[in-house]
């Protein structure tokens, strides 16, 4: 088994997620993707403290920019079923690209060790029996038409994270596209998710809106939940924002007209949403 080691490690200014405050935190990039971050720095890399800041940049998205501090990046991750996004800055260009290429260099990585599987391996595995299992069992329709595994071809791997992962799936009978998250029982229930999962799937079988993303099928195996959604190949905004970086006026009144209509939608519905992807 190949030892984890620290890739890069260093003061960097870590804006907050909801109070947008910005602190010092040491951070330590790992080679097995961990990027931690601690108000300290630690006296050895086996820090026993728990960290403030700990999550993965496997299959992450990298940007710079220089708002609202001049030499910013920003990391995009998924966490979760959530795409994350934590915001750093230095103090220095020269810092930031050591940092970001770094962080690249780790992903890349990542990437490359993956085996390449049969997607269909998803479904193997034995049964559950962990505490709640038959909670999850809730987060599949009754209503909705009956699919299985050997419904879809399975064509690339879009995103993973700390409960499963994302695959683009065709399906079999009609050649539509779908994002299909298959996510780990086991893992969930470890993590103390549940609820959260069976929340998730209400509101998605529960909602119909243009801009809100559809789920059109859900169904489980022996120890996994699968969530086939609709797949938007448009990309996500934060690609497109990366790319062109400032939106025109009528660019960004129409993203933000389509967004505050999905708001609305879900507010009048009696449902909040903390973690919007877009």
């Amino acid at each position: 088994m190949t030892d984890v080691a620290v890739v890069k490690e260093g003061w960097l200014h870590k804006r907050g997620e909801y109070i947008k405050t910005w602190r010092p935190r040491y951070f330590l990039l790992k080679s097995d993707g961990s990027f931690i971050g601690y108000k300290e720095r630690p006296e050895a890399a086996d820090q026993s403290s728990p960290p403030l800041n700990n999550f993965s940049v496997a299959e992450c998205q990298l940007m710079k920019t220089e708002r609202p501090r001049p030499n910013t990046f920003v990391i995009r991750c998924l966490q979760w079923t959530t795409v994350i996004e934590r915001t750093f800055h230095v103090d220095s260009p020269e810092e930031r690209e050591e940092w970001m290429r770094a962080i690249q260099t780790v992903a890349n990585s990542l990437k490359n060790q993956e085996p390449e599987a049969d997607p269909m391996d998803y479904k193997c595995g034995s049964p559950n029996d962990g505490t709640g299992a038959e909670e999850m069992e809730v987060a599949v329709s009754k209503t909705r038409p009956k699919a299985t595994m050997n419904d879809f071809d399975y064509l690339k791997l879009l995103g993973k994270g700390t409960f499963g992962k994302v695959i683009l799936v065709r399906e079999k009978a009609t050649g539509r596209y779908y994002a299909m998250k298959i996510l780990r029982k086991e893992v969930i229930i470890a993590k103390d998710e549940v609820a959260h999962t069976v929340t998730e799937s209400r509101v998605l079988q529960n909602t119909r809106h243009p801009f809100l993303t559809a789920l059109k099928y859900a169904f489980q195996t022996n120890d996994r939940l699968c969530f086939v959604m609709e797949y938007a190949n448009g990309g996500e905004l934060f690609f497109h924002l990366s790319r062109e970086r400032v939106f025109t006026e009528e660019r960004a009144r129409f993203y933000g007209a389509e967004i505050v209509s999905a708001l609305e939608y879900l507010h009048s519905r009696d449902v909040v949403y903390r973690d919007i992807k877009v």
